[in-house]
């Protein structure tokens, strides 16, 4: 998952003694330690406490960009807290489609030297609903604890293959006599009683409960209930273990052992496991005349309840609902349907002109895929073609099988299990979804089930996807076009500009940014924001760009008064922030006019180096509505030698919950320490600087000019 460098034992030792020195501190039943994949915009379950690492399966790797209380709590570095199942379903639906639940959790990041992730922490629904104020500095407190244990490791974090599971730590106060006594005293009960672990294995029962479930102790010991004995195996039973594990509240149920034995199961869960009652119940039989027990087949699919699919399904379905481009659908095959699934390589083709057409991979050579780009639909060189002709999946468990239908196939990636899923939607054949493993893996029927299914889902997401970035790359090819190539050289000023899109929507905006050159002592320089993410957007843009170059030799209250008219003529709806700056480089000064855009920064070396935010008076937005008289007052200020003067849009410092004001003075800040790099190397640790800090939804437009 990650290539960072792995971590010592004992550092390993040292944060899992402080994660479940957390878990009993502030009194939660488990704890979750989630961190940040290296390159890679993932978080990764690292470790769990007090809750077996099956449960919480389908969210053991989350983007840092999913709309869920994990992610935000890492990207806005802020406590968040859920009260109840029902405040998840409310703010954030898509995690709780996944986790039907009721419970209580906080989401803590860990800041540290840098980011390393977040802490989670679970209570039950008896928790009220708001943390106190002693609770919620506990749960701060232990966050900074663990990020000092991560800061003081000698070696970087790394993600393990498969998360850790954390014993929660508790004195042992029964002496082996007392040991003995409660075995003698279990036996002699006339009810049935198991132990099951955290993970659902049973670790102890008495005679009763072997004779109620009808199989030796033997035969049940180490095995988990619902796999063991035939008439358990339903989905409904094993949910019941599932609620019991996760919510730490007793539950009640009734099971038919076939033919006409009905069953009592009470559940009663801590931190080490469940105690479970087994015992007759005489008044619920089954109608003599009413349909058959419904009796399940033994489970057939790998490691890993059933239960645990379903809920998994719902959460990459929830992820694959997020996703907007064919980008967004690979990285969420790549990132979190893989490990779900315990595969290592994934190939998506997508048909294109009577050909299979690779639109993203993983896990496979360069040279293997050059190779498999582009057959034809009719290829037998590998199953895919002949699964999308007929819309039919197929699993090959080892090279064996793959070689007595496809005898080239094999030998082409090396890979030694395949599942190959069609992406067809509405009749309509979108591509074929490859899964494939490094070893021989045999594909139950119930795993079999779940991949169909999640072909399907991906079908549609991929679907949608090429729609979008067909619509997109019009639009993008539209903006570029519409933005400067190149900017003119002014003589004794050096300048650079970047345009960085919103990390969701169309990738296009109204965001823009120009220098003109009007004599070799003076220059325009020019920043705006349209309103709006959409293709008359960058089209508005552009004519504002041209309304501006038409008019630039004029005062700056005149060009932006002619630019306003323009608008008004045009009759748009859309409204438009603009910054025009007229840079006097024989008189260093610079005379600058407002259309409500954000202040621009000018940092000056001497005597030492300080940026300050230029006080312009701002007038109203462009189109807004022009009328006789609107005034766009003119700010005149010295431009000292060596000095570097800042514009940008607001996308580079809007944060939620804080004042722009604050932002802008932060960036100031960070804009002293860092002046005296290159200019180029300038603007891209700006933008380093602002965008994790950020929700990253609106474009960015940055133009930096330094006075040689």
């Amino acid at each position: 998952m990650s290539d960072d460098l792995p971590v010592r034992d004992d550092d390993t030792a040292s944060l899992d003694e402080a994660l479940s020195a957390t878990v009993r501190r502030t009194g939660a039943l488990a704890g979750g330690l989630y961190l940040l994949a290296a390159r890679e915009p993932m978080l990764g379950l690292a470790a769990v406490c007090g809750m077996p690492t099956a449960t919480v399966a389908p969210w053991r790797r989350v983007a840092i960009s999913a709309a869920g209380p994990l992610s935000e709590a890492v990207r806005e570095d802020r406590l968040v807290w859920v009260g109840r199942q029902e405040d998840l379903a409310r703010v954030y639906p898509n995690a709780a489609a996944g986790m039907p639940y009721q419970f209580a959790a906080a989401f803590a990041p860990l800041h540290g030297d840098r980011r390393y992730g977040a802490m989670v922490l679970v209570w039950s629904r008896s928790h009220p609903p708001s943390l106190t104020p002693r609770e919620r500095g506990q749960i701060q407190s232990s966050a900074r604890r663990l990020t000092q244990v991560l800061d003081q490791a000698p070696a970087s974090w790394a993600l393990p293959d498969q998360p850790r599971t954390v014993p929660l730590r508790r004195p042992d106060m029964a002496s082996a006599q007392a040991r003995l006594a409660a075995v003698d005293l279990v036996q002699r009960l006339p009810v049935g009683a198991l132990g099951l672990d955290l993970e659902g294995r049973v670790t102890y029962l008495n005679d009763a409960a072997a004779q109620l479930l009808g199989r030796p102790a033997d035969r049940l010991l180490g095995t988990m209930p619902w796999q063991a004995v035939p008439w358990l195996d339903d989905p409904v039973h094993e949910e019941h273990y599932r609620a019991a594990v996760f919510s730490r509240e007793p539950v009640a149920f009734t099971a038919l052992r076939p033919p006409d034995s009905w069953l009592d199961f009470r559940l009663y869960p801590d931190e080490s496991g469940i105690s479970v009652l087994v015992s007759r119940n005489r008044s619920h039989q089954h109608p003599p005349d009413g349909p058959p027990p419904r009796i399940s087949a033994p489970l057939t699919s790998p490691p890993g309840p059933a239960t645990g699919r379903v809920h998994q399904l719902i959460h990459l379905s929830a992820a694959l609902s997020q996703t907007v481009t064919t980008a967004d659908v690979i990285d969420v095959v790549a990132d979190q349907i893989l490990p779900a699934f315990g595969a290592q390589g994934m190939v998506i083709s997508t048909a294109d002109s009577g050909r299979l057409k690779i639109t993203g991979q993983r896990g496979y050579d360069p040279r293997t895929i050059a190779r498999l780009d582009g057959l034809p639909l009719e290829t037998d060189v590998t199953p895919a073609g002949h699964v999308l002709r007929n819309a039919t999946p197929a699993f090959f468990a080892d090279p064996d099988e793959m070689a007595r239908a496809y005898p080239r196939a094999p030998a082409l990636s090396g890979k030694q299990a395949w599942a190959f899923l069609p992406l067809v939607v509405s009749d309509r054949r979108v591509g074929c979804c490859i899964l494939s493993y490094d070893r021989p893996h045999p594909f139950g029927a119930g795993e079999r089930a779940v991949l169909v299914s999640l072909g399907g889902l991906i079908a549609q997401a991929m679907d949608r996807a090429l729609l979008y970035d067909a619509k997109h790359d019009l639009a993008h090819g539209l903006q570029q076009a519409l933005l400067p190539t190149t900017l003119p050289r002014v003589p004794g000023l050096d300048v650079t500009a970047r345009y960085l899109p919103s990390a969701h929507g169309m990738d296009i905006g109204g965001d823009f940014y120009d220098l003109i050159r009007l004599s070799d002592t003076t220059a325009a320089a020019v920043i705006g924001d349209v309103q709006g993410h959409n293709i008359n957007a960058a089209a508005l843009m552009g004519q504002v760009r041209t309304a501006v170059h038409a008019t630039a030799s004029a005062h700056p209250e005149e060009v932006l008064v002619r630019t306003d008219r323009v608008l008004a003529d045009l009759e748009t709806d859309l409204f438009v922030s603009c910054l025009y700056i007229h840079i006097d480089l024989a008189g260093h000064r610079l005379h600058l006019a407002s259309a409500g855009h954000p202040p621009p920064l000018l940092c000056t070396v001497a005597p030492t180096p300080h940026t300050r935010v230029i006080d312009v008076e701002p007038g109203p937005l462009l189109g807004i509505g022009s009328t006789p008289g609107t005034d766009y007052p003119v700010t005149t200020t010295p431009l000292p030698t060596g000095s570097l003067l800042a514009l940008y849009t607001d996308g580079l410092v809007e944060t939620p919950h804080t004042d722009i004001t604050e932002a802008i003075d932060a960036l100031a800040q960070h804009l002293t320490t860092a002046s005296s790099r290159p200019i180029s190397d300038l603007a891209d640790d700006l933008l380093r600087y602002a965008v994790p800090r950020h929700t990253h939804t609106d474009d960015i437009a940055l133009l930096l000019l330094r006075n040689r």
